[in-house]
């Protein structure tokens, strides 16, 4: 059995649309869609991997609020432990320093994106709790 790798996610709403980020063509699940974040590193934190990892790819400095869910998602090379916080940005505006590009969008317009496959589950989840 392999190890799951640890990875955070955010969650940032800016009204009615959050923020989602497509990952460089050249990484793996490149030009694929997704949550700004990444993986944990060794002593941190959840919280404080979140804020370092848009520090690094946004330039963002984030407030990290509750957990909106995790998953368990195995992909051919890796298995990762994906947790999702609600965040919002603190200082700064998000620049794309790491990703191909950055879009704000609303829960109607999820099915227009292609996502990594680890997110399904919780733009399911977006779109049931915007639906209320």
């Amino acid at each position: 059995m392999r190890s799951i790798v640890e990875v955070v996610a955010a969650l940032i709403w800016d009204g009615k649309r959050f923020m989602i980020c497509q990952r460089p063509e050249h990484k793996a699940r490149g030009l694929l869609w997704e949550f700004v974040g990444g993986k944990v590193e060794p002593g941190e934190t959840k919280e404080q991997a979140l804020i370092r990892e848009c520090q690094e790819e946004l330039a963002v400095t984030l407030s990290v609020g509750d957990v909106f869910m995790d998953v368990v998602h195995e992909y051919p090379d890796i298995t990762v432990h994906l947790t999702l916080f609600c965040a919002a940005i603190a200082e700064g505006v998000p620049q794309k320093l790491e990703h191909n590009d950055i879009r704000w969008i609303t829960p109607a317009e999820i099915p227009q994106y292609a996502f990594c496959p680890a997110d399904e589950e919780i733009l399911k989840r977006i779109i049931e709790t915007t639906r209320k």
